[in-house]
């Protein structure tokens, strides 16, 4: 028992309360460094190393086609990716039954897409 009222002197807390009550403070609003912006359409310009040839990092230039293939790669319930073109992963995921997107294999077989993986290279 004299543990417990040692312990309320050793963690004495301080509030401080003005005439009306409690009195919170007031949060004080910097403006964001540039650093801090690293996104496309913010008001603060791009810090210079996201910046390459003219045009930001963060917007890659591909069309929907791309973007199809990419959530092809990026969809692991078809296994993993590397090492595998990206038609023999369209292939294997069809012989295991796992009903992958009929667009991928037309436009891999259509031959305007990459054959490789969005990782390939990269890692």
């Amino acid at each position: 028992m004299a543990a417990r009222s040692n312990m309320k002197g050793f963690y004495r807390q301080k509030k401080t309360t003005t005439a009306g009550g409690i009195s919170k403070k007031k949060k004080s609003q910097s403006p964001i460094h540039p650093d801090a912006a690293a996104s496309l359409g913010s008001g603060v310009t791009q810090p210079t190393a996201l910046i390459s040839h003219g045009a930001p990092d963060l917007g890659d230039d591909y069309d929907e086609q791309e973007e199809l293939l990419r959530q092809f790669d990026l969809n692991m319930a078809y296994g993993p990716c590397l090492g595998i073109t990206r038609l023999a992963r369209w292939e294997r995921a069809c012989r295991l039954g796992m009903n992958p997107p009929k667009e991928v294999e037309s436009l891999l077989k259509g031959g305007k897409a990459r054959p490789d993986c969005l990782w390939d290279g990269r890692i």
